[in-house]
C-alpha cells in the first residue's frame, strides 16, 4: 500500500511512452486540428514531457519555432533524442514560472499536464502572459473520472481489492478533468472566448499483456501505486 501523493513519478521516457505516450500522440494531432491555427508562428509547449505535443506541432503546424519546457530532466533527455528538428528548443522550466519574456509566442499549449501542476491557475496565467495579444492558450487533459477507460478500469479494480487505493484515484484527485472545471480555470486566468470540446480516441490493445505491462513501469499514479504493492 502507498500513501496518497506517492507515485506521481515522471522521469523515464520509455516507460511513459509504453504507458500513455502512444495514446497521447493521437490526442495531440486531434487537438491541433481542432485549434486550426495557420502555419508559422512561435509556439511554447508547457510541460512537454517526452516531446509528443512538440513533435506534433512540428509535423502538423509548420511553426517558426517551438519552445518546449518541462521540469523532468529524464523526459527532456528522451524528447531531445526523439526530436532532431532545429526549430525546437528544450528547456528545463517550471510551468508556474516560465523563463520567457511576456508576449513572446503566438500560441501556448499544454498536453496532459495541468492536473499535475501545484497551482494550475498560476500556470495558465503564465501561459497567457507569454502569449501575444490575439494569440491562443490551450490545453488538454485525460478524463480520469469517466472517459479514460484504461485507467478507470484499473482504479475500479484496485479500490475493490484495496479500499485505501481510493485516495490515489485520479478521477477523484484531479477535478480539472471535467470540461466545466477547465473552462472555469481558463476564464479565471483572464482568457476570453473560452471553448471546450471532447476528443475521443480508441485505445486498442493486442492482448492483456499489452494493457498490463505498462502498469509495471512505475510512471504515473496508477503504475506508481501498482509497483508500490508487495509482490
Amino acid at each position: 500500500m502507498v500513501e496518497a501523493g506517492r507515485g506521481d513519478l515522471w522521469s523515464a521516457g520509455d516507460a511513459y511512452e509504453l504507458y500513455v505516450g502512444r495514446w497521447s500522440r493521437r490526442v495531440a494531432r486531434e487537438f491541433l486540428g481542432w485549434l486550426g491555427l495557420p502555419p508559422g508562428g512561435d509556439w511554447i509547449d508547457v510541460g512537454c514531457g517526452t516531446g509528443t505535443l512538440a513533435q506534433a506541432i512540428l509535423e502538423e503546424c509548420g511553426p517558426i519555432s517551438v519552445a518546449a519546457a518541462d521540469t523532468s530532466p529524464g523526459f527532456l533527455q528522451h524528447a531531445r533524442r526523439q526530436t532532431g528538428d532545429l526549430r525546437v528548443m528544450f528547456v528545463q522550466a517550471d510551468a508556474e514560472a516560465l523563463p520567457c519574456a511576456g508576449r513572446s509566442f503566438d500560441a501556448a499549449v499544454s498536453g496532459l499536464v495541468l492536473n499535475f501542476v501545484g497551482r494550475p491557475l498560476r500556470a495558465v496565467r503564465e501561459m497567457r502572459r507569454v502569449v501575444r495579444p490575439g494569440g491562443t492558450v490551450a490545453a488538454y487533459v485525460w478524463d480520469y473520472a469517466e472517459g479514460m477507460q484504461m485507467m478507470r478500469r484499473f482504479w475500479d479494480a484496485a479500490i475493490e481489492a484495496d479500499p485505501a487505493a481510493a485516495a490515489l484515484d485520479e478521477g477523484v484527485r484531479f477535478p480539472l478533468c471535467s470540461p466545466a472545471r477547465l473552462a472555469s480555470l481558463f476564464s479565471d486566468a483572464g482568457l476570453a472566448r473560452v471553448e471546450t470540446r471532447v476528443i475521443g480516441i480508441p485505445t486498442v490493445f493486442s492482448d492483456f499483456d499489452d494493457f498490463w505491462r505498462p502498469f509495471l513501469g512505475g510512471q504515473g499514479p496508477a503504475p506508481g501505486y501498482c509497483m508500490g504493492l508487495a509482490p
